[in-house]
């Protein structure tokens, strides 16, 4: 992937009609580069929808990812609930797939009192087996699970990074807003550079070269995250995250998941570029 790209966590709230075609259109018509298709709440597209919203990013240059139902957990310890959750990731890893998207981010679970070190194993497996079936399919997605923002939940970026060497074709979904609601830190410049670094180290030069990347403000508390903020009402310390980034010469997409998404989504690449 070539250069920093910067867009919205679904259709920007200035889009008449709210459609995803139409989003992306608004998408282009902004000067922003790319936008997650939020599947979030429902999995809402069908094939013909999927393969059409293609179109539509092609013709606009118009990057897209996607985001998976909120309500899967892998560590679920009813068989049946872990079993609904592959299955609704693997179907919407194919719709994703259909639009265009080539990679698909998603919430892990949570630990639910279990060891951590158990979790992992427990994550790994069903992943793994989701990534047979997609094989099978012939669907080449990168699985992205996302940095989660409170201790609760499985994700931490050291989790993260161990799964992405460990598993072909999963790659982490860096969220820096939900890294920093976990316990409050992790928001000045040494601590985006090591974050980047260590990516670098466990992945590899090309994992910065194809980032995802989340963004937002975020209101927190000792149980983490608490709810997203546009960037400029929250502590987010954004312009020294923004030269973290151009000093390692990242390369991806950046999604900005404010509830004021455009407005972010452009402050974020206007003040990148001035870097």
């Amino acid at each position: 992937m070539s250069g920093l790209l910067f867009g919205t966590a679904g259709i920007p709230l200035s889009t008449w009609p709210q459609n995803t075609a139409d989003g992306i259109r608004r998408i282009a018509a902004l000067g922003l580069d790319c936008m997650e298709v939020e599947f979030v709440e429902s999995i809402y597209l069908d094939e013909a929808q999927a393969k059409a919203v293609a179109g539509v990013a092609r013709n606009n240059q118009v990057k897209l990812s996607a985001h998976a139902p909120y309500f899967l957990n892998f560590n679920a310890h009813e068989r049946n609930k872990l079993h609904s959750s592959q299955g609704i990731l693997h179907k919407a890893a194919k719709m994703a797939n259909l639009c265009g998207a080539e990679s698909i981010v998603f919430h892990s679970g949570f630990y639910l009192g279990d060891k951590p070190q158990d979790v992992y194993q427990t994550v790994k497996t069903a992943l793994s087996e989701v990534l047979d079936k997609l094989e099978a399919d012939g669907n080449p997605i990168t699985l992205r699970p996302e940095v989660s923002g409170k201790p609760s939940q499985f994700g931490t970026v050291e989790e993260l990074l161990k799964l992405s060497k460990e598993i072909k074709r999963v790659a982490p979904c860096i969220d820096f807003a939900h890294w920093h609601a976990r316990d409050g830190s992790f928001n000045s410049y040494g601590e985006f550079d090591g974050l980047l670094r260590d990516v670098e180290k466990n992945l590899g030069r090309t994992a910065l070269e194809n980032m995802h990347i989340h963004v937002s403000g975020i209101e927190y508390s000792k149980s983490g995250e608490k709810r997203h903020l546009p960037i400029r009402a929250s502590d987010l310390k954004y312009e020294d995250m923004l030269r973290a980034w151009k000093d390692h010469g990242i390369q991806g997409m950046v999604i900005s998941e404010s509830p004021n998404r455009e407005e972010d989504a452009l402050l974020l690449k206007e003040s990148y570029q001035k870097v």
